[in-house]
């Protein structure tokens, strides 16, 4: 069986979608799948299993990114095509069956869940291997509970003032004796100039930012006992990755975008100005996502 799958042009949407991939691997142990990504999102799929091979599309002008994808897919015949971006490609391919995303109402798991028909929504997962959770292991040691923070997002309405992020985690290491702060930040100037400040205000923070591949980030996280960080990519990557998530919301829906995991919440401002979102709020909320059950 042959299947493509056509993610999201954005990391955070891409990484949602893998609850469809895990579903589609449960349910359909023979079948071999070719992934369709941006650059930014390849790190995602790179440890599937049975992924034959992945078509990465850096943008060019007129659509031109496109006809990588045109050129692999249309030689062959899929079972399936599932086409998150509702491109035209899904309707010029040979495939038996065809799911094309269509806007809906709910969480955006629950809109993909309806594609296939899945309810519930499947959890979305990090695919890693050995060779990541051992630089893991290298570069957060045993040691203390570990606390990742993500200062950045990928516009700065989203982002909340760096002195609450250094104020909340003083209070939670306040109840967790010997915490220490892993700031994770993606590559490039921006995610750098967005983590200085935080990184700044807790020196003695171990600094991730820009280092890690995708699975290599999801393999540290993993070692973390709570992620505080805004709407990003890398909020939906811990959650992914199993960890307590507590994710940040202002001027983006929660009930739309908020963390997906087996243990994930979100701190919501009253408005949607981040500046509103208070420390208190997010205390209260990560002590719930950190008590006992």
């Amino acid at each position: 069986m042959r299947i493509l799958f056509v993610t999201s042009n954005r990391i955070g949407d891409a990484v949602l979608s893998t609850g469809l991939l895990r579903h589609l691997l449960a349910t359909h142990p023979d079948a071999r799948f070719t992934i369709a990504c941006v650059p930014v999102a390849e790190g995602l799929f790179a440890r599937m299993p049975r992924r034959d091979t992945t078509i990465v599309m850096t943008k060019r002008r007129f659509g031109r990114h496109w006809l990588p994808l045109w050129w692999h897919a249309v030689w062959r015949r899929w079972d399936l095509v599932v086409d998150i971006r509702a491109s035209a490609i899904s309707y010029v391919v040979a495939s038996r069956r065809r799911a094309v995303m269509r806007k809906s109402q709910g969480h955006k798991t629950a809109q993909l869940a309806r594609l296939l028909g899945v309810a519930p929504p499947p959890l979305p997962i990090a695919w890693t291997e050995a060779a990541d959770q051992a630089l893991a292991a290298a570069l957060l040691p045993e040691g203390g509970p570990i606390i990742a923070l993500g200062p950045t997002a990928n516009w700065t309405g989203k982002v909340w003032p760096p002195e609450r992020f250094a104020a909340l985690f003083e209070s939670l290491a306040e109840r967790l004796p010997g915490a220490r702060a892993a700031v994770f930040a993606g590559p490039g100037e921006g995610e750098a100039r967005l983590a200085a400040p935080l990184l700044a205000a807790l020196p003695d923070a171990i600094d991730l930012t820009g280092r890690l591949s995708l699975p290599e980030a999801s393999s540290c996280l993993a070692r973390c006992v709570l992620f505080v960080g805004n709407d990003s990519g890398l909020m939906h990557l811990a959650a992914a990755s199993g960890i307590k998530t507590l994710g940040l919301f202002g001027p983006t829906p929660a009930a739309e975008y908020g963390p997906s995991g087996p243990d994930a919440r979100a701190a919501i401002s009253p408005t949607r100005d981040m500046a509103d979102l208070t420390v208190a709020e997010a205390l209260r909320v990560a002590g719930e996502l950190l008590a006992p059950t």
